[in-house]
């Protein structure tokens, strides 16, 4: 007989790897509560018209969508059946489909809800979003985003709380991080002076690549993509940008003296830098004008996480948006927001083993099973121990010894207490340490000392 199995691109996780990821979603959660976030929840399908058309036609082609339930052939001709046009077919017989990501949902969730929101409105969202992207090493179909946002504030000060939200998920985590900055306007302003205003893309793409292919194949690229040597003269000292972050706002400063977009970057940026100063963080901040993500969307600050200790994409990445709920007819809704790779953190704990040994929240203790006359005993005493939080199980059926004992060590479980006739009568218990094969006679009130 065949196995079942599941989609390509999905993944089930056992009670370990449930464990790691509750450990992840639970510290974003908290760190978010500090800062007074709220959290929400959108359902997994959305109506189509939601969401074709936000992520381009190449996002629109990713997008999971849903048969219509009942007779899904009803609105459709036979000819139209016989052309066989996959895209006309979908238009008729599907009217939702599985949410490709948190924002847009969030967008329509602002724009339907606002008149019960309170402004501005600080939310976060840990949910799993579907794409029908071909699955391979690191991308699934299925997969969760950790989202925070802001929205209805232009205030930096979203920014700079942003970033000590950063800073203090990944030092809960002891993840060593870089915490990349940079500002659209800036890019805007860079491509503005050199007269390249529409090859702001190619540009930063370009750029990027420094470090791998050096200078040399950089300027190369460049003129592949038609710019002039004049252009790429000027390009020079932005690209060769080196030293702290002070000293690389000095260097901006004098070549972007011209450019109004520019300057308003460099403002922005340092009145982030300011107030970041005051504050102690564990990361480094680095301003990183090869930065470039989401062009399309960002219009203010970017940001990226980078561990320091793995090989591994970003692990976090967000920035500031203008006209988030503009698509649904609310203009001027100005937006701030990061989104944790929560599967990437897993792989990063995973590799750096950083997961607290409590983490994992499995039993701690474990009741061998005598029989009728001992359990009758101990289901009081087992639900004292409960009581005082300590995790525990008593064995359901009176097995042999051996195969109790090979239950605690196959689930890892620390202590195994022993009660028979002679501890009942002497009102004790037997314990045992699992990890030194220590055994001693206590008292219910010392077992619980001891394992806490």
């Amino acid at each position: 007989m065949q196995k079942p199995s599941i989609p390509k691109g999905t993944r089930d996780f056992s009670p370990e790897e449930m464990a790691k990821r509750n450990y992840i979603f639970n510290t974003i959660r908290e760190v978010y509560h500090l800062y007074g976030f709220q959290q929400i929840e959108t359902p997994a399908m959305e109506n189509l018209s939601t969401l074709m058309g936000k992520y381009g036609e190449e996002g629109d082609k990713l997008l999971f969508k849903i048969l219509n339930s009942g007779d899904c052939f009803s609105d459709i001709s036979d000819n139209e059946l016989m052309e066989r046009n996959a895209v006309h077919f979908a238009n008729k017989a599907c009217e939702k489909g599985l949410r490709y990501d948190l924002t847009v949902p969030f967008a329509r969730f602002v724009v339907q809800h606002r008149n019960e929101i309170a402004f501005p409105f600080k939310r976060y969202q840990i949910q799993p979003v579907w794409r029908a992207d071909r699955p391979q090493k690191g991308r699934y179909r299925e997969f969760y985003q950790c989202d925070g946002d802001v929205v209805g504030s232009d205030s930096l000060i979203n920014e700079v709380e942003l970033i000590q939200i950063m800073n203090e998920v990944f030092r809960r985590f002891g993840i060593r991080v870089c915490i990349k900055m940079n500002n659209r306007k800036i890019l805007a302003g860079i491509a503005d002076i050199i007269g390249e205003a529409e090859k702001i893309v190619d540009i930063t793409v370009a750029i990027d690549k420094l470090d791998k292919i050096g200078l040399e194949n950089v300027n190369e690229e460049l003129r592949s993509k038609g710019l002039t040597e004049e252009a790429i003269a000027r390009l020079q000292p932005i690209i060769m940008l080196k030293g702290t972050n002070r000293e690389k706002l000095a260097v901006l400063k004098q070549e972007l003296a011209v450019s109004g977009t520019g300057m308003k970057g460099i403002e922005e940026m340092e009145y982030i830098l300011d107030r970041v100063d005051s504050l102690q963080l564990t990361a480094e901040l680095e301003v990183d004008l090869t930065l470039a993500r989401g062009l399309n969307y960002y219009t203010g600050t970017i940001f990226e996480v980078k561990a320091l200790d793995v090989q591994i994409g970003s692990i976090t990445g967000g920035g500031r948006y203008d006209n988030l709920t503009g698509v649904f007819g609310m203009d001027g809704v100005s937006g701030v927001g990061i989104s944790f790779g929560a599967d990437r953190i897993f792989d990063v704990l995973n590799q750096l083993n950083l997961y607290p040994a409590d983490s994992l929240q499995t039993t701690q203790l474990l009741f061998v099973n005598f029989g009728e006359k001992e359990t009758d005993y101990l289901l009081p005493l087992i639900a004292k121990v409960r009581a005082a939080d300590i995790r525990t199980e008593l064995y359901p059926e009176s097995a042999k010894m051996k195969k109790q004992m090979g239950y605690a060590d196959t689930k890892r479980i620390p202590f195994v207490a022993i009660v028979g006739e002679t501890e009942i009568n002497e009102g004790k218990v037997n314990l045992k340490n699992m990890l030194t094969g220590e055994q001693k006679l206590i008292s219910v009130d010392d077992l619980i000392e001891n394992i806490h």
